[in-house]
């Protein structure tokens, strides 16, 4: 994976028209997408560099996290402190927060999620079913299950990342992904989704599959 086929994948991403109630934060028909955009670019660039062979693929963006930032399973804050355990989103890498995100709390699941994977030095790459908001109509800062279709819809992004990136093993977080992944025609483990409780069932399940034989 390049530079330029980055720039591509996020493109398409971009470029994708998705009904209401679904928000599309990378349009390039927003100004303010923009910084979306590049933060995801870096974050998949500095990725590229660790070279991960897993791919956990969640649910949807929150809207105090990957809505705001751009990037899977993150908020505010881990934008605005020191690089984390791995080396990602510190200071000086260019990630800036979109000036929506001033008194936008953090988004709790992004902070489990990265906690357990320091727990347990395990750095894969994050994504999810539906790329893209999925909140109730009307009502921009609410979350909302995306529907099959809107899962469809972001099916062939977690498939191009699983080419761009030497992706050996797909990771089901949670059961709308579980089935998401499913419906494409691919088996894959399911575990536990670290939102609403989930963290130690969340942390069992990886850990079972590192056991397991799964490749970090």
């Amino acid at each position: 994976m390049t530079s330029s086929s980055i720039d591509a994948f996020i493109d398409r991403l971009a470029a994708v028209a998705t009904g209401p109630g679904c928000n599309n934060f990378f349009d390039h028909a927003v100004p303010e997408n923009g910084q979306r955009r590049r933060n995801l670019g870096i974050y998949l660039q500095e990725m590229l560099d660790r070279s991960p062979k897993v791919l956990l693929v969640g649910e949807a963006p929150g809207f105090r996290g990957m809505r705001i930032t751009g990037v899977p399973f993150t908020n505010r804050t881990m934008f605005e402190g020191p690089a984390n355990t791995f080396g990602l989103f510190g200071a000086g890498k260019g990630y800036v927060l979109p000036a929506e995100a001033a008194g936008v709390a953090a988004e709790p699941t992004a902070t489990v999620m990265w906690e357990v994977l320091a727990e347990l030095a395990f750095l894969p790459l994050l994504w999810s079913a539906c790329p893209w908001h999925t909140h109730v109509p009307g009502r921009p800062l609410s979350n909302r299950t995306p529907k099959p279709a809107e899962a469809a819809l972001g099916t062939p992004f977690w498939q191009a990342l699983t080419e761009l990136f030497p992706i050996e093993t797909v990771v089901a977080v949670g059961n709308v992904a579980h089935r998401s992944l499913h419906r494409s025609g691919l088996d894959v483990p399911k575990i536990r989704h670290p939102a609403h409780g989930g963290r130690s069932g969340f942390k069992q399940g990886l850990e079972e599959l590192l056991a397991a034989g799964m490749r970090p």
